[in-house]
């Protein structure tokens, strides 16, 4: 059985002040190509359709018209809402959607049913679990002890209707241990939503959701398939994919990963203010792409964002890579302070902010403006 596997759609997000939505669309629409293609059996989203719990018109068409098409294709398709996600929402309608083939997750009531596919080595139970908390959990199982995520999902899998002999697949949206993150991700502080891989053993598949990079934990059957695009700039080195799982007879597995394209890449550019704008250096890349821009100047450049956006539209971010960035100084106090002249001040300041002292232009400058000032004070 073929299955592809997706996650953290994040539809209706923005990067920085830039709407995202024709990237995703470009992107959806290239998933579909592929499922034109490869012909899987199902695919699987796990969880964060949307960037909000309350998306936009435009973000709910656009699932819509992704949803549709997918159904015309006549795949199974089961989605579960994320941390992101409002679960009632995507649970609207479950019950009616489910008739075309889309398997809806229901808000979380301490019961999870299987659905059921099969093939020639037998069945395959989908179960589809959206995030959960240890008070979602806690409401229903009053009489258990959880106080951790990995309480809580230990609980909620020790009550599925697990079929030991059948091939069982899990769908859930958790931050396990020893998965790495990206700074576009929810993770709570000091690691407090960790769930511990080991809860997930008699399950020949988990496709997780949460975390924005493509990995395994500990080996194939336990995966994160990543975003379809990049989402921070933390990313911009990432290669975003599709994962697709290939279930054989029980106990046999492959994964391997189909390379996605996006209309705009995310990218990191650095260099002075005069190589960064250099025609030889943009002339053969793609000036439309979403770009941090480092400038290595020593100086900063007068209005250098709104330069480098005719160049670079989508530009997102403007920063320094100098001397005076590499090292903070704390400011010292000394004895004498009281003794030195205004201009002696300001120089020490200026060295300790910069890490490098005036030049003689700037101290001729310094030097006008401290003389200007003291003669309008008398």
């Amino acid at each position: 059985m073929k299955i592809f596997h997706l996650s953290d759609l994040h539809i209706g997000k923005r990067l920085f002040e830039f709407s995202l939505i024709e990237d995703q669309r470009f992107i959806l629409n290239q998933i579909l190509n592929f499922v034109r293609i490869e012909k899987p059996d199902a695919l699987m989203i796990a969880g964060d359709i949307y960037d909000k719990s309350a998306p936009s018109a435009e973000a709910v068409l656009l699932f819509d018209d992704f949803l549709s098409e997918l159904c015309l294709l006549g795949i199974q398709v089961f989605v579960i809402s994320g941390n992101h996600d409002s679960p009632e929402r995507i649970a609207f309608g479950s019950r009616i959607v489910s008739r075309s083939g889309v398997f809806l997750s229901p808000v979380y009531n301490g019961e999870v049913r299987p659905i059921t596919m099969s093939d020639e080595h037998g069945d395959v139970d989908f179960y589809l679990l959206p995030f959960i908390k240890p008070s979602h959990v806690r409401r229903f199982f009053p009489e258990n002890n959880i106080n951790t995520y990995t309480d809580a999902m230990s609980t909620a899998l020790d009550h599925l209707p697990l079929h030991k002999g059948r091939r069982n697949v899990l769908i859930t949206h958790q931050f396990v241990t020893g998965a790495s993150k990206s700074d576009s991700e929810d993770v709570a502080v000091g690691g407090s939503d960790n769930v511990d891989a080991e809860v997930f053993d008699g399950f020949d598949y988990v496709a997780l959701g949460h975390l924005h990079s493509p990995q395994n934990i500990g080996g194939e059957a336990i995966r994160y398939c990543g975003t379809p695009l990049k989402y921070s700039v933390s990313e911009s080195s990432q290669q975003k994919s599709v994962t697709v799982v290939e279930l054989g007879p029980k106990g046999h597995l492959e994964t391997r990963t189909l390379p996605l394209t996006p209309i705009r890449d995310l990218r990191k550019i650095k260099g002075t203010y005069m190589f960064v704008t250099d025609r030889c250096n943009y002339e053969h890349s793609n000036t439309l792409d979403y770009l941090q821009i480092t400038l290595t100047d020593e100086n900063d450049i007068p209005d250098a964002m709104a330069k480098l956006r005719v160049i670079y539209p989508n530009a997102l971010h403007l920063d320094y890579d100098n001397s005076r960035t590499r090292e903070d100084r704390e400011i010292l106090v000394d004895s004498d302070f009281a003794m030195r002249s205004p201009l002696e001040l300001f120089s020490h300041f200026y060295e300790l902010q910069n890490n490098q002292p005036m030049d003689a232009h700037q101290k001729s400058l310094l030097e006008t403006l401290v003389e200007c000032i003291w003669e309008d004070n008398k």
